[in-house]
């Protein structure tokens, strides 16, 4: 039975049988099954291929016992010794392999080992297609390019939650938890020191803290020189636990032996998976079973089917081969619809919509009403972070009232003082000027996706570099491959959330730069891929030879070039200074309240005082409806090479004479100036020598053509310096500012970027808008925990003022703000809230029947045991104190969920006004398709139907008018109802549209 033994092994690999002790996600949800899964697989797939090949063998055993006999009869009849005779010996050889049950089971159950083996790649199943040895084939579709790379069918799932939950039972009632403290992870392109890389390593100052049953050990994720290899480390911390573990986890020394390390001790086994996990990444199949399915086929016509068999003479021999096969097939389908299972039901939870676990608001203080101010001003907590962040101390009302833009942060303030704050604005969405969103950013742009899709107008973003030592895990040899995976379908996620005049831009450096124009052009079109700007950082210093690498790209797509009305003004280059001049003169006109010549003449005293390049500043003039104008000479060409009609005069309009400069010749001829200067586009001086000058009004042309290459310098350190922060490698402002102008216009645009780190995208929406009066949007996903300590105290800082010295701002002159922030319930939350277990009535029909048994462990046990767990619906009772364990500081925490702002995020609500009162909260807002909605959520162990009538009549809302389109109501209700058309009503059950709508799940 070595084979059998064989494909067991293989099988307890895939079905993560041989990590019974693990106590989080997949693992903990196996192992409640852990029984059942094992009789399947060792005792009913045997006797399955058993039964599948005696059933096939008695029919050609009997068969070929007749063909031997009258073989032996034919040999004896014409005086042939039938011991000899070779037809005899044929039919003798036939039926004694008929026979053998043994040798084919044999031959399954290695062909069943070498199959799902040949797949499977540390957890994972590769796409790797095999001809014959070291051939491979690729799937081809009759594209006329093809990018293809070895995960291009799997989800990328490394999320930063796998380092912060890693627990494991011994002595069935204790639990082991490794806990990482100061778990500061890389993110985006930040680099590692050259010479250094991140390393698990026991935490020396508390390396053990005991929890009742459980003991924690504690780890840090730190820079070490690469020359201190991981294997020491954790050598040296099984060394340091053999003195602290106290005797009640002593099985942690017991002994967990490999064919390689005799004397592996347990703790050190698990010390060696937790490292393994968060140095590689991992994977969920899109299709699990139709690939299986697909290669099985394959698999049997290459490797057990030979083309010579079909036309043998020895038909019977060839039917037992067709039973190996059938047996081969029927198991191999089992085992691929338990594996499918499994993996559906991850990406079920990779893909589901996520809770919004908790929101919070940062509002500058001259939006909030003064009545609000004598409790502001006797909470503790939040003026001591306005002393922190902006070295302001308030002490009395009058100090609070002349600080505009000190930044109020609501999670300081109880649910009541919010509910009652946010009562205050009439069009909430439309006053917040920026989202901050803590999340892995697959969940955030999937979330994103109701409310924002088709009105993002610039998604830019700075994704992780992949140099090797930028922190991107990778799958031995499949660096490149995975970071495909996790970069396409975030840019397909993010190409629906852009407008069809929007774009796309990325920075990258020469490490895939080639790979993400091919990426653009696969998900945005080759016609929208546009090219790269490059980014000049620096000049090549020191005496090293060859090519300098001193630069990266911004990658450029739009959603819909030809369609699109702006693509002229895309192509654009910054006039110097020209925002600057703009906003000078719109904040002259508003002092003023009107052009005057108290207004021009600070304006030209300003220009003219201003270190503006070249002699444009003699030219910066204002004309009398507020128009900044720039003008720029006009050339001519060559005369001899120029043909006559272009020195044809042209007539000066004031002096009704013909200008002697064109005398030289124009660029254009005379036709086109006509033109031109009859739509106000060409200037004359007051005398008739004066060459003609070109008017360029920067309200509506901001730009001239973009340069393919910029100067934008090295990262802005010196800014975090300013303001107090530390963040390794941070984008210059200027570069996000520059991609932000020429891309979100107009000024009223959302700003999307995915990869925030320390929040430079938003720090760059803020400045531009400061400076040209914009009202553009921003909104930031990051995954790292710094979006509390870095990203969001950044933003509220440039805020408060965007010039910072030591920490310390340097003036006041801030600007009126109000974003939101919230964090997201993770991949690894999701797994780790949910219990497998039956309900008694399923679990009476399951006993008393063995066929529905194989069929619901195989097929549906996942999604009917873990339905209640993944929604609870009853709590939507009370949906004000709706509960799940998430992870917050390595553990797993009770922790209420906002499911108000979940919904408002799964119906795409953009919300108007969002009311509190009593047992009752109502939003009321506009979806993406225009329909006026009010969402009315009730705690219902606090108020009947008849209190849902009594408000829904003080509220004066009207059921039968136009009103709104849709209400929803959590909570049987007997509210007056219409019937919208043939399938829809006016007034919905709020938890049946919930539990829809977080499971709408699209492959992407």
């Amino acid at each position: 039975m070595a084979n059998y033994k064989k494909l067991q092994n293989v099988l307890t690999e895939l079905f993560q049988l041989d990590k019974a002790e693990l106590d989080f996600g997949i693992y903990r949800i196996m192992n409640q099954k852990r029984d059942d899964v094992l009789d399947f697989l060792s005792n009913k797939l045997p006797k399955e291929v058993r039964a599948i090949l005696e059933g096939q063998q008695k029919g050609d055993a009997t068969q070929l016992k007749k063909d031997l006999d009258n073989a032996i009869k034919t040999a004896k009849e014409f005086g042939v010794d039938p011991e000899t005779n070779p037809k005899v010996l044929e039919a003798k050889a036939a039926y004694e392999a008929a026979g053998s049950i043994e040798g084919l089971e044999q031959e399954v159950f290695s062909h069943l080992a070498s199959f799902f083996k040949r797949y499977y790649d540390g957890g994972d199943f590769v796409s790797l297609r095999r001809y014959k040895k070291d051939v491979y084939a690729i799937p081809y579709e009759g594209e006329e390019v093809k990018l293809h790379w070895a995960n291009h069918d799997q989800y990328y799932i490394k999320t930063s939650e796998n380092l912060k939950n890693y627990a494991f039972k011994v002595d069935g009632d204790k639990t082991v938890k490794f806990t990482l403290k100061e778990a500061n992870t890389e993110q985006n392109n930040n680099k590692n020191q050259k010479d250094q890389e991140r390393r698990f390593a026991l935490f020396t100052e508390e390396p053990v803290t005991i929890d009742g049953e459980t003991i924690h050990i504690n780890f840090t994720y730190e820079l070490h020189k690469k020359s201190i290899k991981q294997d020491k480390l954790i050598d040296s911390a099984v060394e340091q636990l053999t003195d602290k573990v106290p005797a009640d986890f002593a099985k942690l020394f017991s002994l967990a032996p490999t064919e390689k390390n005799k004397k592996r001790t347990l703790l050190e086994k698990h010390l060696v998976d937790f490292s393994a996990r968060n140095t590689f990444d991992y994977f969920i199949h899109k299709d699990l079973g139709c690939f299986l399915t697909r290669e099985l086929d394959f698999y049997i016509k290459n490797e057990v089917l030979f083309i010579d068999d079909i036309n043998t003479d020895n038909e019977l021999a060839f039917a037992t081969q067709l039973s190996k096969i059938r047996a081969l097939k029927q198991v191999a389908s089992k085992i691929i619809t338990f594996l499918a299972q499994l993996e559906n039901f991850q990406k079920k939870l990779w893909l589901k919509k996520k809770f919004v676990v908790s929101c919070d608001y940062c509002i500058t203080l001259d939006k909030i009403p003064d009545n609000y101010y004598s409790e502001i001003i006797e909470n503790t907590a939040q003026l001591e972070e306005w002393k922190t962040l902006f070295n302001v101390e308030i002490k009395t009302l009058e100090e609070l009232k002349e600080e505009s833009y000190l930044v109020l942060d609501t999670k300081f303030f109880s649910q009541e003082f919010k509910d009652k704050l946010l009562a205050e604005f009439d069009d909430l969405d439309e006053q917040i000027n920026g989202v901050l969103i803590n999340s892995e950013n697959f969940h955030g742009l999937n979330t994103l996706q109701s409310k924002y899709q088709d009105n993002i107008k610039c998604v830019y973003t700075d994704p992780p570099y992949n140099t090797g030592e930028d922190g991107f895990p990778y799958k031995d040899n499949f660096q490149s491959s995975s970071w495909i995976s996790f970069m396409i379908d975030r840019l397909f996620l993010s190409r629906n959330l852009i407008s069809n005049d929007g774009f796309f831009v990325s920075n990258i450096d020469e490490h895939e730069h080639l790979t993400l124009e091919l990426m653009l052009k696969s998900v945005f079109g080759d016609k929208n891929e546009m090219g790269k700007i490059i980014w000049d950082k620096r000049n090549p210093k020191g005496d090293a030879k060859g090519i300098g690498v001193q630069h990266e790209y911004y990658q450029l797509a739009a959603k819909d070039f030809e369609s699109n009305k702006n693509k002229e003004d895309f192509f654009v280059r910054d006039k110097p200074n020209a925002l600057k001049i703009l906003a000078k003169a719109e904040n002259l006109i508003k002092k003023y309240g009107k052009v005057n010549a108290d207004v021009r003449e600070e304006f030209r005293k300003w220009v003219n005082k201003s270190d503006f390049s070249g002699g444009e500043k003699a030219y910066k003039l204002l004309d009398e409806e507020g128009n900044v104008y720039q003008p720029v000479s006009m050339s001519w060409p060559n005369k001899k090479k120029a043909p006559d009609e272009y020195f044809t005069p042209l007539i000066h309009p004031k002096t009704n004479t013909a200008c002697p400069v064109p005398q030289r010749g124009w660029r254009n001829p005379p036709s086109t100036m006509a033109e031109l200067m009859k739509k106000g586009l060409i200037l004359f001086g007051d005398d008739e020598s004066t060459q003609p000058r070109r008017k360029y009004l920067l309200k509506e042309n901001l730009t001239e053509n973009v340069s393919s290459l910029y100067y934008f310098g090295g990262s802005d350190d010196s800014f975090f310096e300013d303001i107090g922060f530390q963040f390794d490698n941070p984008k210059p402002v200027k570069s996000a500012q520059y991609i932000v102008n020429i891309c979100a216009r107009p000024k009223e645009s959302i700003v999307l970027d995915y990869f925030a780190g320390s929040g430079t995208t938003g720090h760059a929406t803020i400045k531009l808008n400061r400076e040209d009066q914009g009202n553009r949007k921003y909104i930031l996903l990051e995954m790292g925990e710094y979006i509390n300590t870095v990203t969001k105290p950044r933003i509220q800082k440039v805020i408060y003022t965007d010039n910072w010295k030591n920490g310390k701002p340097q003036d006041k002159e801030g600007i009126s703000q109000m974003f939101k922030y919230f964090n997201l319930e993770s991949y690894e939350d999701a797994l780790n809230n949910l219990q497998l277990k039956p309900n008694q009535a399923q679990q009476q029909v399951l006993d008393t029947n063995a066929d529905l048994q194989e069929e619901y462990l195989l097929q549906y046990m996942l999604d009917v045991e873990t339905r209640e767990h993944l929604m609870n619906i009853e709590a939507f009772k009370n949906p004000f104190n709706y509960k799940l364990n998430i992870t917050e500081n390595n553990e797993l925490v009770p922790t209420t969920i906002d499911l108000v702002e979940t919904f408002n995020y799964l119906i795409g609500l953009h919300v108007k006004r969002v009311q509190r009162i009593g047992a009752f909260k109502t939003v009321e807002g506009v979806t993406n398709d225009g329909d006026k909605v009010l969402v009315i959520w009730r705690n219902l162990e606090e108020s009947t139907n008849d209190d849902l009538n009594a408000f829904v009549k003080k509220m004066d809302y009207n059921l039968r008018d136009g009103e709104f389109d849709t209400i929803y109501v959590n909570g049987d209700n007997n509210l007056a109802n219409l019937k919208q058309d043939t399938y829809t009503w006016k007034v919905l059950l709020l938890e049946e549209m919930f539990f829809t709508l977080m499971f709408d799940v699209k492959d992407v």
